[in-house]
């Protein structure tokens, strides 16, 4: 038995698992998928800041800095609605850090994997705005 396959988990426990983590999780496809689409029922947010954001974000989605994520500045949205986050990438934890501020106000949130180099990566252009329209 290598590293890789000793610590397997019975198919079972597999299925919860990753049945599980679709109710937190989404992709960079399913999202491009629907946006601006009749269907498009969330609102994306680009977590990362109005730099970054300005520099280049998923087309429609908002500039919403994780610590600027406050319920005054969700109070235009209905209660059910839904956010899925983003941030640079796997290697970035902004978009889990925005999920758990969501969460802490009662709101629905999940994570889009992979975030913009997951976008870029699937071949997805980036939309681009000037500092001071994205603030």
């Amino acid at each position: 038995m290598s590293i890789v396959t000793e610590a397997t988990a019975p198919s079972t426990l597999a299925l919860a698992h990753f049945e599980a983590s679709l109710q937190f999780e989404t992709d960079c496809w399913d999202v491009q998928s629907v946006m601006g689409t009749p269907q498009q029922d969330f609102v994306l947010l680009d977590v990362r800041g109005t730099e970054k954001y300005a520099a280049g974000h998923v087309p429609g989605a908002i500039d919403l800095a994780q610590r600027k994520i406050i319920g005054s500045r969700l109070a235009a949205y209905p209660a059910d609605t839904v956010f899925i986050t983003y941030c640079a990438g796997p290697h970035c934890n902004g978009a889990a850090r925005a999920a758990i501020r969501l969460a802490q106000l009662g709101r629905p949130v999940k994570i889009m994997t992979g975030g913009i180099t997951g976008w870029l990566d699937e071949g997805f252009a980036l939309a681009t705005t000037s500092a001071s329209e994205a603030a």
